[in-house]
């Protein structure tokens, strides 16, 4: 029988981001019990939560994965842990001692937590990121992971990710911990904030076009990245954590390759603004994700094992981004 979120208490780490707020939003809605979110707030903010401060089921618990007790701490009496803490590739690139030690270490603190506290499983987010430079007609799991020509810190943050997924399997198979990793395409959505570098491509387009300016597209465009709505993850998530699945690497894409060029001029047609022409520019990114003209990722897995199919376009995901923008003043 599958686990049922209804009724039953989950942690969420790195809870107040992106991803948690809106996994905290998809687990009150499919009835849990409590939801605790741990966050040292050294990336995450309370503006991603404050729409649920007076939701007597959330708890924010201010803690740092990086300190075991505190990890410990939060788990007790908790069902599930969705470990979603983790620095993305632009913060390892301004800090890279503290951004490996949370994507390693953290990660192996919130494993021990479960461990502890009798968890029945982790859900862990990691990232398409892992595959690095792997190249095919459609990308699926079993892929091999290709770091050449890869920048130094793109390369550092997906091996991270294979760290991480690995370790799981790992205390899945010693201590009975069951584990699924899930490994997500380029997010974006309403609360988005500025640490995701292919997300921040829809945000930098948006705000070009709100000062009536064209926007700017690095490269000659055709540079494409999967686009997956946060609420797709969330859902992603839930379906982990619920389904008699477990030991499993997965797939959280769209499948669809959207290029540069594509994003842009859908944001100019949400935004009724077709006349203001894109302009290329030569790319001098610092840092840059994998990537190239064709990506290909495989959901079938995800659908197959845990019945999880996206449900947002991109379409639609860049017209409710761009409204949640103009609610929040823009």
């Amino acid at each position: 029988m599958p686990h049922a979120i209804a009724g039953n208490s989950y942690l969420v780490t790195g809870g107040a981001s992106l991803i948690g707020s809106h996994l905290a939003d998809a687990l009150l809605a499919a009835g849990a019990r409590e939801v605790r979110l741990l966050d040292s707030l050294a990336l995450g903010t309370p503006d991603m939560i404050a729409h649920l401060q007076a939701e007597p089921r959330v708890r924010l618990v201010r803690g740092d994965i990086l300190r075991l007790n505190e990890v410990i701490d939060a788990a007790q009496g908790i069902d599930g842990i969705f470990a979603l803490a983790g620095f993305l590739t632009l913060p390892m690139a301004e800090n890279p001692p503290l951004g490996v030690a949370v994507n390693t270490i953290g990660v192996l603190h919130t494993l021990e937590a479960a461990r502890i506290a009798s968890c029945r499983r982790v859900v862990f987010s990691s990232s398409v990121a892992a595959y690095g430079n792997a190249v095919a007609e459609t990308l699926a799991e079993d892929a091999g992971t290709v770091v050449t020509g890869l920048q130094p810190v793109t390369a550092v943050y997906g091996v991270s990710k294979l760290f991480g997924e690995q370790l799981g399997r790992l205390y899945a198979q010693k201590y009975g911990v069951q584990f699924n990793a899930l490994r997500f395409a380029s997010v974006y959505g309403e609360r988005q904030h500025g640490r995701a570098v292919n997300a921040n491509f829809i945000a930098a387009t948006y705000e070009a076009v709100r000062r009536g300016e064209r926007p700017v597209i690095t490269g000659d465009g055709r540079e494409v990245h999967d686009y997956i709505h946060v609420t797709d993850v969330a859902q992603g998530c839930l379906a982990a954590m619920a389904s008699d699945a477990s030991g499993l690497v997965m797939n959280l894409a769209t499948g669809r390759d959207a290029s540069l060029t594509e994003v842009a001029h859908l944001v100019l047609a949400a935004c009724d603004a077709p006349h203001l022409e894109p302009e290329y520019h030569e790319d001098r990114r610092a840092v840059r994700s994998a990537g190239g003209t064709h990506l290909g990722f495989s959901r079938a897995k995800a659908e197959r094992e845990i019945g999880w199919v996206p449900k947002v376009t991109l379409e639609d995901g860049i017209r409710r981004y761009i409204r949640w923008r103009e609610a929040s003043g823009g």
